[in-house]
């Protein structure tokens, strides 16, 4: 659809900057996914203290450590930091850009926060080899699921999707002030507030069921870096029962089990905190598809909006299954590591659903609310 004569537009150049900036910042979250990646394949072959010293590997310079000593979980560690180090020069890079490109005070101080979110994670990173604590680990893996977030966001910000958002705010505004507000200005009045309203709730069940996920991140998180293996060796059923047995006879004899099998004991914390991992992903499984599918029902909202929903739907049956099959595998690490990047997928998903919603809903009050919604965003073409 053409754009509003009376929406403000940017001179080219200026227009040509923000498309680059916008990819950019794309591709600057891509290397977070990445980076979520590598930390994935650290934790699950248990090499977080493969390369025992920090900042430095094995006492030489990080980025001049020879590539002959590049083996076995020393591989995964090193080139971990690597990457790290690469995440940590875009998003300063990124927060520059965003200082000299952007005009919106609120989206500069994303990059300030995104670059302090990255020091912060490359100190926890290093403490957690220093300090040897699977604590700390933890405490890094859930940041680096919320700076993926947040980079993704910054992304989202800086969209044409986003730009059109606020350009219809801006056309209906200079509509009205004109005065060409037709007749049927009070009928459209009600269709707003009607959709703001729906458009309301669906912002809500979005942040429910996102942090749902991101508990569930917590959780996972805490299985992986208490480095006990598979406290419930089965699926779908917990040592064949519905629910695990947690007595102390019990436990004793799943470890003189595990034991004989050379694996890590257990204990009746363990074993629960799985079983409620596993609960909790049947929970959020209905609450998205009960979430995505009032999305995609409604063809008043952009496309965006329904296309996320789907993929929504997607990325949630594939991370199910992917745990299903991490505990069959046993747990292998690539398997695994899937799973890690799946459900940061589907975190990052629910963030952008959540934001995209606040900001329909900003603008909607802010812009549209006397004059109609812009027949873009009506038409779902936005």
């Amino acid at each position: 659809m053409a754009a509003d004569s009376s929406s403000p537009k940017l001179p080219d150049d200026a227009a040509g900057l923000k498309r680059l900036l916008h990819w950019y910042a794309v591709a600057a979250a891509a290397s977070v996914s990445l980076l979520i990646c590598s930390g994935g394949l650290v934790t699950s072959h248990e090499a977080g203290m493969a390369v025992p010293d920090w900042p430095n590997s094995f006492g030489y310079n990080m980025f001049l450590f020879p590539i002959s000593h590049w083996v076995g979980g020393v591989l995964f560690e090193h080139t971990h930091r690597l990457i790290a180090s690469g995440v940590g020069l875009l998003t300063v890079i990124l927060c520059v850009a965003l200082f000299l490109i952007e005009k919106r005070r609120w989206v500069k101080t994303l990059g300030l926060i995104a670059v302090a979110a990255v020091i912060v994670q490359g100190i926890l990173g290093g403490l957690r080899v220093t300090e040897n604590s699977p604590v700390l680990g933890l405490f890094h893996g859930c940041l680096a699921q919320s700076f993926f977030a947040l980079m993704a966001t910054i992304a989202l910000v800086t969209s044409r999707f986003w730009e059109r958002l606020e350009r219809a705010r801006t056309s209906a505004s200079v509509r009205e002030r004109a005065g060409t507000v037709g007749a049927e200005t009070a009928d459209r009045q009600s269709l707003v507030t009607n959709h703001q309203s729906r458009f309301s709730s669906y912002r809500r069940w979005a942040v429910i069921v996102t942090a749902m996920v991101f508990v569930q991140l917590v959780l996972g998180a805490s299985m992986r870096h208490s480095h006990a293996g598979l406290s419930i060796p089965d699926f779908p059923l917990s040592y064949g029962h519905l629910f695990p047995p947690l007595d102390a006879g019990s436990i004793n004899k799943i470890n003189e089990a595990r034991g004989a099998a050379a694996q890590p004991y257990t204990s009746a914390g363990l074993i629960l905190l799985q079983y409620v991992h596993r609960i909790w992903a049947a929970l959020i499984v209905a609450a998205l598809i009960f979430t995505a599918v009032r999305l995609l029902r409604n063809h008043f909202l952009p496309v965006f909006f329904r296309r996320c929903a789907g993929g929504w739907v997607l990325l949630v049956v594939v991370q199910f299954c992917l745990g299903a099959w991490t505990v069959l595998s046993n747990k292998a690490a690539d398997i695994a590591t899937a799973h890690v990047f799946c459900g940061a997928l589907t975190l990052v998903l629910g963030v952008l659903l959540a934001v995209g919603l606040s900001g329909l809903l900003h603008y909607s009050h802010n812009g549209w609310s006397h004059s109609g919604l812009p027949r873009s965003i009506e038409l779902g073409t936005v």
